[in-house]
């Protein structure tokens, strides 16, 4: 089982992670924060990676500290359930419309962490939800799971609807980076024999 729980507490924040890759999209996600809670069930779902997760935080501050503090735990217990990554296809890419919205991922679980974000968010809040978190969490999602991700804004009107496409569209591409691929299956999918 490609499955592991982690938890992460700091003087600000108290996050619990678990997570299954092989699942099938599962998902019971409450941080407090109603907006963040949508987009990591959009994760979930269509990832198929099944996920819990439970945070606490200093949110009469903001939130950035629990949606930051999300994708560091998230991005730890991915790269702690992937293992030595042997089998995994190991990169991914989706082109995701959402309505007015067309966002394009691609990404290597290479363990080099490195973000290209070529995202506009029209609006700085999606009802109260701080629209400069998006970028956080997927700085620290990447940085702590050590995934090469590029997310490209193609067309966008509506905050709301690019930011949902941005989860939907990484998720996708997740999705087909941690499969199994049955031709190499118990190979590391890289030269140097190691990632």
């Amino acid at each position: 089982m490609r499955s592991t729980t982690l938890t992460r507490s700091t003087a600000e924040t108290n996050v619990t992670v678990e997570i299954n890759l092989d699942g099938t999209g599962a998902y019971d996600n409450q941080t407090g924060v109603g907006f963040f809670d949508h987009m990591l069930d959009q994760l979930a779902r269509h990832s198929l990676i099944d996920m819990t997760i439970r945070a606490t935080g200093d949110l009469h501050i903001d939130d950035h500290h629990t949606v930051e503090d999300v994708g560091i735990t998230l991005g730890q217990a991915l790269a702690k359930a992937l293992g030595d990554k042997r089998g995994i296809r190991r990169y991914g890419s989706c082109l995701l419309p959402m309505d007015d919205a067309l966002v394009r991922t691609a990404l290597d679980l290479s363990a080099r962490p490195f973000l290209i974000w070529n995202l506009d968010l029209p609006t700085p809040k999606i009802g109260s939800f701080d629209t400069e978190l998006v970028r956080e969490f997927f700085q620290a999602l990447s940085t702590h799971g050590g995934i090469t991700l590029h997310v490209d804004m193609l067309h966008g009107i509506n905050s709301h609807h690019i930011a949902e496409a941005a989860f939907k569209s990484v998720a996708r591409a997740l999705r087909e980076a941690v499969e199994v691929d049955p031709r190499k299956a118990e190979d590391i999918p890289s030269t140097k024999g190691a990632l």
